[in-house]
């Protein structure tokens, strides 16, 4: 029988080292975290299926990945994870990726003529990182200087909150809160500094549980190293 051959290995043994070393490339990719891409990649039929359509697949693929595991799904402590997994990934954790849950930000006037940077800090969030799905614990510091509008408070949370709400990189969550800060206010003064802890380094890989990653953005007056060292101080940096 005649075997195709290359440099005196099978087809199919070549076949089964290219796949290797691809899965060995997607490791490392992984591990090292890297972006793509500033924008959240998003297929264009992202949104065909509606909310109640997505956790009923995603119920029935979290079904199979658990029997793959070999869990036993008739346990009632199991019986019900499909459904609140999927349930979590589209109602919770993964909001932020439809822009229907975007806030709704409305403009004030700056009428107290308050031309000081204002400092928003230690946003709480939770995200996940999008190479192994596992959370992103950290806090966000945001600041900006009114170009004669203001915003509510609470909507500085709301949308570090929007953007963490998806599968992220840290890098990118960042730019993202700027960006949109900076649409919003109509200004390039803005500053964004984020502190997460990582539990794809913590809890798997490398497995340290005392590192964190600080990623920053800084625009407009920002740029200046006496108003960014300015915005350090008074998140404590």
């Amino acid at each position: 029988m005649f075997v195709n051959t290359l440099n005196g290995n099978t087809i199919h043994e070549v076949e089964s080292i290219e796949n290797q070393l691809l899965l060995n490339e997607i490791d490392e990719l992984g591990d090292m975290h890297i972006a793509t891409s500033v924008d959240t990649p998003l297929r264009d039929d992202a949104f065909d299926l509606n909310d109640n359509q997505k956790i009923e697949l995603i119920q029935e693929k979290f079904r199979e990945i658990m029997e793959v595991l070999g869990l036993d799904l008739t346990d009632d402590s199991l019986r019900g994870t499909p459904y609140r997994v999927a349930k979590m990934y589209v109602k919770e954790i993964f909001s932020g990726l439809n822009p229907a849950n975007k806030p709704d930000v409305k403009l004030f006037e700056n009428k107290y003529q308050y031309n000081e940077m204002l400092v928003e800090k230690n946003i709480t969030f939770y995200s996940n990182c999008e190479h192994h799905f596992v959370p992103i614990i950290g806090t966000a510091h945001v600041a900006y200087i009114s170009n004669g509008k203001v915003i509510g408070l609470s909507k500085l949370n709301r949308i570090v909150q929007y953007f963490a709400k998806r599968p992220q990189v840290q890098e990118r969550l960042t730019m993202q809160i700027a960006s949109e800060l900076k649409q919003i206010l109509q200004t390039e003064d803005v500053a964004v500094l984020i502190d997460a802890k990582h539990l794809c380094v913590s809890s798997r890989g490398i497995e340290d549980v005392n590192s964190s990653t600080v990623t920053a953005e800084y625009s407009g007056a920002f740029q200046n190293p006496d108003k960014r060292n300015e915005f350090l101080k008074y998140v404590e940096l």
